[in-house]
């Protein structure tokens, strides 16, 4: 089978340059692409540590609201030192959560896992469009 891989996903934003400062200021991702040939479009790119994906919003990219993108994951390896350097940094980061049942039935407690099972940890955030993201925890190794 051909290969299908993720590189893009578009954010419907309604300010680039307060996007721009959110991304790369306060969340820390990595600038690579600000590109405006006309006032009509603009296309700006930005990357999260470590990612083979990208982020891309702008001017003329997409026809979506504001707002609409929905919990897109970032998976981290260590989810208390990722909520803490996001908080740091200004972002609104949402209290630590984490199943508490093999069965993934929707039964969250607070806190990351008691033993820190892979894709158990979770905290969430929202751009200043409302935009979400949801941050899970894989432990390396």
């Amino acid at each position: 089978m051909s290969e299908f891989r993720v590189e893009v996903l578009t954010l419907p934003v309604a300010d680039v340059d307060r996007a721009v400062e959110f991304y790369t200021a306060k969340v820390g991702f990595a600038l690579d692409v600000d590109y405006r040939p006309h006032a009509g479009f603009r296309v700006v790119q930005v990357t999260p540590p470590g990612s083979a994906a990208s982020i891309q919003f702008g001017v003329g990219l997409t026809g979506a609201a504001p707002g609409t993108a929905r919990d897109h994951y970032l998976v981290v390896p260590d989810i208390e030192a990722a909520r803490e350097e996001l908080a740091a940094r200004g972002v609104p980061a949402g209290p630590l959560r984490h199943k508490k049942s093999a069965d993934w039935q929707g039964d969250f407690a607070p806190g990351p896992d008691p033993e820190r099972r892979a894709y158990a940890s979770f905290f969430d955030f929202a751009d200043p469009d409302g935009n979400t993201w949801i941050i899970q925890e894989r432990a390396e190794g």
